[in-house]
């Protein structure tokens, strides 16, 4: 007799089949609109700061910026997003702006271009000039996806890092000298927060989105101006943190756990749903498969119940979309840790829970 897990999951599945198609077209479509690579279910491709081998020397192998990474280090942050975050940084330096403006222009970057230089397919002149991806929105280009039609600046212009925080801070040496206004030209500001001011700047379809990269952008700022380093993994396999132990656990959570710390190591791929191949929710999906129950490719918390006491095993939810709605998922390990599929950077791993904000947890298994 099939586990009453399985069950459940089967009928909840067929009952859902039809609308986890119809959210894959609208969270793919949302992607397109707001020019930011997340994954099904909202996933963040790029994660903040992670964790590295002890062995690094970890702030110094940041800040050069040399392409490369120490073996075993699972930092969030490419060596291009770096560079993009240090731009934001030593232009707001060079312009004396305070700490908070800092923050709000990586949270403004963040959101809309993962801290990457992005050409754009509707605009072919900026595909001419260096960038880390292509994008589609209307005619956004660049870190900042600022417009030439909105009179942002010139594609050559909005295709230049150094253009592109200028333009966004603004102020009296402002490129745009207020229109459109930047950061510092905005009356009131710094008593906004930091989500609301970068949305007066940015004048988003998606004005909530900005605030929910604030604990991310403090700590990159922190970080690049030598505030704080990158956490430390414990020792392990690859220098990644130890696997968590099965002991105890009932038989299906032993399996679930199992086959969870089969995919350390695994790539993050948009999108992906192959063994080490997969996105967080893709990921999620292979473990639970491995163990007889089929969850949706989307969504995966509606087939469980919100638990304040989760086990090993059980889903993390994070990043907060809107009810009922979260933007990464992954696998509850205990002791403020879970196992999930991170970014394209970090790949699969065990990392702390608190990397993510707005955590909650779902028990599929109906025990």
């Amino acid at each position: 007799m099939p586990h009453p897990a399985i069950a459940l999951a089967r009928r909840r599945t067929l009952l859902r089949a039809g609308t986890a198609v119809v959210l894959v077209i609208v969270l793919s479509l949302s992607v397109v609109v707001s020019a930011v690579a997340i994954a099904l279910a909202g996933d963040k491709p790029e994660s903040p700061v992670g964790c590295v081998s002890s062995s690094g020397a970890v702030r110094q192998s940041v800040l050069e910026n040399s392409g490369s990474r120490p073996d075993g280090q699972a930092v969030g942050l490419s060596a291009g997003q770096i560079a993009v975050a240090q731009g934001y940084i030593s232009v707001g330096k060079q312009l004396g702006v305070p700490r908070e403006a800092m923050v709000i222009a990586i949270m403004m970057s963040l959101q809309e271009s993962t801290l990457r230089m992005l050409a754009n397919a509707n605009v072919p002149a900026s595909l001419q000039f260096a960038h880390d991806g292509v994008g589609s929105d209307h005619d956004s280009v660049g870190s900042a996806q600022q417009r030439p039609a909105a009179g942002w600046g010139t594609v050559a212009e909005l295709m230049d890092l150094s253009y592109n925080a200028r333009a966004f801070y603004g102020g009296p040496s402002g490129p745009n000298q207020g229109s459109p206004r930047g950061l510092l030209d905005v009356p009131g500001w710094s008593a906004m927060s930091k989500g609301q001011a970068a949305q007066a700047v940015q004048v988003s379809a998606f004005p909530e989105l900005y605030a929910r990269w604030e604990p991310q952008a403090t700590a990159i700022v922190d970080l690049l101006q030598g505030v704080t380093s990158v956490p430390t993994c414990s020792a392990g396999e690859n220098s990644r943190p130890q696997l968590v132990s099965a002991e105890g656990l009932p038989q299906i959570r032993q399996d679930i756990l199992h086959y969870t710390q089969l995919g350390v190591g695994g790539a993050y791929v948009w999108g992906g749903t192959a063994f080490k191949a997969w996105d967080c929710s893709g990921f999620v999906q292979w473990i639970y498969r491995q163990v007889g129950i089929e969850l949706p490719r989307v969504e995966q918390w509606r087939v469980g119940r919100m638990t304040d006491s989760p086990q090993i095993g059980d889903l993390v939810v994070q990043n907060p979309q809107g009810p009922f709605n979260w933007g990464h998922v992954g696998i509850y390990a205990g002791e403020g840790m879970m196992y999930s599929a991170l970014n394209p950077s970090a790949g699969t791993l065990l990392h702390p829970i608190d990397w993510n904000p707005g955590s909650a947890y779902f028990d599929l298994l109906g025990e």
